[in-house]
């Protein structure tokens, strides 16, 4: 007499999956396997592929780890190039990139367009035909160019904006505990990190704040920080006041307006990635002026163009 779950009632679990599921919240195996009920021996050896969970066990797992079990056994997620060292990171980097290849499927998205590795600061103005005076928003700037900019999840330990280039296009991740002036000045140093420059903040200082052009002006000219205008224009008296928000995405307010406009809610777009709504809004956070609302069913299909004017 034969017992348990025949072969038939077994899930093909993605062991990459579980790995990267378990890094973005931040666990050990152990850790999960209290917070589950799953054996840590066990979880290791899903994870190395040489065991396959019982759908009752993925569901135990994806319930502690907070995914979906759909996101279990989906196809094999990104590997990121130069990856930074902080596991959560990457796990989080990993689900932007998803996320912009589904975008990529449904929508035209700006091609990347920066200069050649190591332009200088004016050479970069320049190219991108900016006038004098301070750069418009950096994010929408970014994006204009091909760069796709996400915010890092705060729940995330590591708080650090940093940058990468993933099959060709540049990737940009912005800290959302950044004040405004920060996450900009943030943005033009990971410019800077993408094009290869080996003093990424005076890039930045120079971007943003031609020397040329600082005399009679101050930091709110600017829409910088004190502290970097003080370094930079080398100025000590200077008048209190900064921005009074973060700069947000164009790209992605006109993906989620073209969307609900075509019925497709954002809890949808969750659901085909395999994500909860709550890890979909950790990677817009700040960048969109309001959390993502929920509800509702998909609309028609269409790939749309955006286009960015910045």
């Amino acid at each position: 007499m034969r017992t348990g779950k025949s072969d038939n009632d077994r899930i093909m679990l993605t062991p990459s999956r579980l790995t990267l599921a378990r890094t973005r919240r931040g666990l050990t195996a152990a850790e999960l396997a209290r917070k589950s009920g799953v054996q840590a021996r066990a979880i290791t050896e899903y994870e190395r592929g040489v065991r396959t969970p019982l759908p009752a066990t993925v569901e135990s797992l994806a319930g502690a780890l907070g995914f979906p079990s759909a996101f279990l056994d989906a196809p094999e997620p990104p590997r990121p190039q130069n990856a930074p060292q902080d596991a959560q990171v990457t796990a989080a980097a990993q689900l932007a990139i998803e996320f912009n290849g589904w975008l990529d499927r449904l929508f035209v998205l700006p091609q990347p367009d920066l200069p050649a590795p190591r332009t200088a600061p004016q050479g970069v103005r320049d190219a991108w035909r900016l006038a004098d005076g301070p750069a418009p928003n950096m994010v929408q700037l970014l994006e204009s160019h091909g760069v796709r900019v996400f915010s890092l999840p705060v729940d995330c330990v590591v708080q650090e904006a940093f940058s990468w280039w993933h099959n060709g296009t540049p990737f940009v991740f912005l800290a959302p505990t950044a004040s405004p002036e920060q996450a900009r000045f943030d943005a033009a140093v990971q410019l800077a990190v993408l094009l290869g420059h080996d003093e990424p903040e005076e890039f930045a200082a120079e971007f943003l704040m031609p020397q040329r052009q600082l005399p009679g002006t101050d930091h709110r000219h600017w829409h910088v920080g004190r502290e970097q205008f003080t370094r930079w224009a080398n100025v000590h008296s200077l008048v209190p006041g900064g921005m009074a928000r973060r700069e947000t995405s164009k790209l992605l307010t006109k993906v989620f307006k073209v969307l609900r406009e075509n019925g497709t809610t954002p809890s949808h777009v969750a659901k085909e990635l395999g994500l909860g709504l709550e890890e979909l809004n950790g990677l817009v956070f700040g960048l969109v002026l309001t959390a993502l609302p929920g509800g509702g069913e998909p609309g028609p299909r269409g790939r749309a163009r955006l286009t960015l004017v910045h």
